[in-house]
């Protein structure tokens, strides 16, 4: 998967309706969960977490690599703990209507994008 194209998608997709904590400053601001839910229905693979402070961070493993699209909202680097997580774990802390936003305007824009970009380019590392 192109990793640059799909966090272009995302950041176009991310809004106060997709998490209450979204910044303009800070667009990826508690959208791991959502972002992970999305991203595991329209690529497949798994989701994972690990700790951030006190909280549960959520991403995705697809054909065996790691990608935290919203990796940027921290100061830090994220130490990855790779501890496999329920799609219950990830929606346990959001509502339903942030995830059907998302998950409508990702898959509305990704639809608009062809498909050569999206998929991985072996000349690229992503």
């Amino acid at each position: 998967m192109n990793e640059t194209v799909i966090k272009e998608i995302l950041r176009k997709c991310w809004s106060l309706k997709s998490s209450t904590l979204w910044t303009e400053n800070n667009p990826a601001r508690g959208q791991c969960n959502v972002t992970a839910l999305v991203i595991q229905d329209c690529f497949g693979g798994k989701i994972f977490k690990t700790k951030v402070s006190d909280k549960w961070h959520f991403y995705n493993s697809i054909d065996g690599l790691s990608y935290d699209f919203t990796a940027e909202q921290f100061e830090s680097p994220v130490e990855y703990l790779d501890l496999p997580a329920t799609r219950e774990e990830a929606l346990a802390d959001l509502n339903i209507n942030q995830y059907a936003y998302l998950s409508t305007r990702f898959k509305e824009t990704l639809a608009k994008i062809p498909s050569s970009m999206v998929k991985k380019n072996s000349d690229t590392q992503d």
